[in-house]
């Protein structure tokens, strides 16, 4: 039995297979260090979106608890009426 190549062009044959998954590898491990740094900025761009929603609910929240109603022309209601309402046990 006699193969129709060297063992030294086997080796360098390997050797220049793996060197060419590892540079896929680096090029991968980068990819995804890429995509995660751009998903930490966009994640902190929501935030600060968010914060200043949340800021201009708080003053509106802020601005509504300290209106004079009175004074606005709103009086307290005379009387407290309720709706009866039926008793629905079954959907048709």
């Amino acid at each position: 039995m006699r193969f129709s190549f060297s063992p030294t062009s086997l080796c360098f044959g390997i050797v220049a297979v793996l060197g060419v998954v590892y540079i896929g590898l680096i090029a991968v491990v980068m990819s995804y260090a890429a995509l995660t740094v751009e998903f930490s900025q966009s994640v902190r761009n929501d935030e600060s979106k968010v914060a200043v929603l949340e800021d201009q609910y708080l003053a509106n929240v802020a601005k509504i608890t300290t209106t004079d109603y009175a004074a606005l022309g709103y009086a307290l209601p005379t009387a407290k009426i309720f709706v009866q309402a039926k008793n629905v046990t079954v959907l048709r």
